[in-house]
């Protein structure tokens, strides 16, 4: 006789206690009224690839994984969907019912989710990007704006040589700024992303200066502790759409939602409470 296990899911990190996931995926599960279970765990790296074997015999149908475990996980999976291949970073496992581990990360997908949902007059083909930031976020965001069609990325980063990495991979549709230089981006930019943690609590500011944004641009901050970043605030005040990092979560978490409990959860004002709560 089978019996009908519960599905498990969680976020896996190290630490995990920061994770806005379980608050998330709880509230969709109650919400859609199905069963399950979503669980934040502390998995060192050493014990990283054990857990995960282990996670798949005892009913857990996936997990999402978080710092500083999205490269490691590319190693350990059967299966790495193109885009985290292209990203070099995974945020999404998925346990097949074939024992196989599939890898995908989400992270392009919930930044252009979030930009469409809040800022639905942007047009990807209107004009440049610039882009502070050249980390493990930035890749997914760059590889996402390529996909649907902005012609040009301009990025600035603190470390010269990481942004030059992103155009040797990427092509000739980016360019480098040097970060002195960073404000001189914006003139033309129809949109502007920080992808840095500068500016979020408990960390220096972003001190790039901003007299240069127009108002026509779209603003977006990945940070979402403050949700309203000095990037936002600014950018309000000079009429420029902002839009604050939480979507990029809230977004970025459905189609593993969909995946693992078999329900494409809609991402409104009270998951975004939930989120906060």
């Amino acid at each position: 006789m089978s019996i009908k296990k519960i599905p498990l899911a969680g976020v896996i990190g190290y630490p995990a206690v920061h994770s806005k996931s379980p608050q998330l995926h709880g509230h969709w599960l109650k919400t859609y009224g199905l069963p399950g279970h979503y669980v934040p765990m502390d998995v060192t790296s050493d014990d990283l690839e054990d857990v995960i074997r282990t996670l798949s015999k005892m009913g857990f149908v996936g997990v999402n994984i978080t710092a500083p475990h999205k490269e490691k996980v590319m190693e350990i999976a059967d299966l790495v969907t193109d885009r985290a291949i292209l990203i070099g970073a995974a945020n999404t496992l998925i346990f097949r019912k074939d024992g196989k581990i599939h890898a995908d990360n989400t992270d392009g997908y919930g930044f252009i989710q979030n930009l469409k949902h809040n800022a639905p007059k942007w047009d990807a083909t209107a004009g440049p990007t610039a882009m502070f930031g050249a980390g493990g976020a930035a890749r997914a965001v760059v590889a996402a704006l390529l996909d649907v069609g902005v012609p040009e990325i301009m990025i600035s980063n603190r470390t010269r040589v990481r942004a030059e990495a992103l155009k040797t991979e990427f092509g000739k549709r980016i360019q480098v700024c040097d970060w002195v230089k960073a404000g001189n981006m914006l003139d033309d930019a129809s949109l502007v992303v920080n992808t840095t943690s500068l500016g979020m609590l408990g960390k220096p500011p972003l001190r790039v200066p901003l007299d240069g944004l127009n108002k026509r641009a779209v603003v977006t901050d990945l940070v979402y502790a403050p949700l309203k970043t000095r990037l936002l605030a600014e950018a309000e005040k000079k009429g420029c759409t902002t839009v604050d990092g939480l979507g990029m979560l809230l977004h970025q978490a459905v189609p593993a939602f969909e995946r693992w409990f078999g329900v494409r959860p809609e991402v409104n004002s009270a998951t975004r409470a939930a989120a906060l709560r």
